[in-house]
């Protein structure tokens, strides 16, 4: 079996697919690698380390789509500039292709069904379902963890004062306020950062379970005012709650925000746009010089007036809708990425082969195109299919 792990062509992505310690587990498990020569430079795994673990470098993005039996990448597959062509254009009917697809976002819908049409196995990393057997594989937790400890990094470096609370010999300086909205994977690591930076944390989900997660990281939690009967979903991820109670948590969010620092969004909901939380009137409340990060982006942001894409100032305060933001710590997030790879790759492989068994709970819910169709319900579903 032959892998080929490419070089992301995505602007500004630093992450690769494989670390030299991947390769080498995979040469040991009789797996051919090979990795686009330079594929690892911006994360700072080089060539000669691939190297040496292994790997054959290919200087050619075709030939390296041609010989593979399985591509993994870090994104969906783009339109390659350098070859004028879409990388799609270079796979081939039977191959197999691990990636984030994000298959049911409206933006991926044509290259799903190119995907389905060149008759390529898709499998998204963004279906791996939270259950115990699937934590080891689970990238979309570890890019979670990377969001939300870089993220506050981020909050903590735009912010015009001291995050802890200072003894000077001209005084004291109070810690910095940090409100959370959202305590999920990310949140919670968002919280777990801000705690060891000093700050004085608060957290506000609509979810008993992750209040008490907050809980225990020692974060002051904010009622949301939604009765959990309405809040929580299928498998304990948040619901799309209906308008009115969208008003009420803002209601409940007005009286404190104006007291805050520091605001992290990071509250989604499966397969869905964002709630807007925080609209433009609540960020004139806002105090001068305080900062949002809103890592909800890129399912529209919980914030009425964040850019995507981009850190701007308005009404004074510092809002961030900076996407892909895992791939700004690229050493740590590429090597948690690459070691879920290899799991998942492991798990699907027998004797050398490939093997989907369709009832299987994580192939099923992976599982994005397979025999020239699309087989995804939440993409079937978006695509009105």
């Amino acid at each position: 079996m032959i892998i080929g792990i490419p070089k992301e062509i995505m602007q500004g992505e630093a992450r690769v697919a494989a670390t030299p310690e991947t390769v080498k587990k995979f040469c040991k498990d009789g797996i051919i690698i090979l990795v686009e020569s330079g594929a690892g430079e911006k994360s700072h795994y080089y060539d000669d380390q691939y190297r040496n673990m292994g790997a054959e470098m290919v200087y050619d993005p075709e030939e390296l789509y041609r010989r593979s039996d399985l591509i993994l990448k870090v994104k969906e597959p783009q339109y390659n500039e350098s070859k004028d062509k879409h990388e799609i254009d270079m796979m081939h009917e039977g191959q197999y292709l691990i990636t984030f697809i994000h298959p049911a976002s409206p933006g991926n819908h044509s290259m799903v069904k190119k995907l389905a049409a060149a008759g390529v196995i898709g499998l998204t990393l963004d279906g791996i379902p939270r259950i115990s057997r699937a934590q080891n594989m689970d990238a979309l937790t570890s890019m979670s963890t990377c969001a939300g400890y870089k993220g506050m990094i981020m909050a903590a470096n735009d912010l015009s004062f001291f995050m802890p609370q200072m003894f000077t010999a001209v005084g004291m300086l109070k810690p910095a306020n940090v409100l959370v909205i959202g305590v999920g994977v990310a949140g919670l690591q968002a919280l777990a950062t801000a705690k060891r930076l000093g700050a004085v944390t608060y957290a506000m989900d609509i979810r008993p379970d992750a209040v008490e997660q907050a809980k225990s990281l020692g974060a002051k939690v904010i009622d949301s005012g939604v009765p959990a009967e309405i809040a929580v979903g299928e498998g304990g991820y948040a619901n799309k709650l209906p308008d009115e109670w969208i008003q009420k948590e803002r209601e409940h969010l007005k009286g404190v925000i104006k007291d805050m620092d520091i605001v992290f969004l990071s509250a989604l909901v499966p397969g869905k746009v964002a709630p807007i939380l925080i609209t433009e009137d609540m960020v004139k409340d806002m105090k001068n010089g305080s900062v949002i990060v809103d890592v909800s982006i890129d399912q529209g942001g919980n914030c009425e007036i964040t850019t995507p894409g981009k850190k701007e100032v308005k009404h004074n305060v510092t809002i961030g809708g900076i996407k892909n933001i895992p791939g700004l710590i690229p050493t740590s997030s590429t090597w948690m990425f690459a070691q879920n790879m290899y799991n998942l790759v492991n798990y699907l492989v027998k004797d050398g082969k490939i093997e989907l068994d369709l009832n299987d709970e994580i192939i099923k819910s992976i599982l994005v195109t397979n025999n020239k169709e699309i087989v995804h319900a939440g993409a079937k579903e978006a695509m009105g299919l």
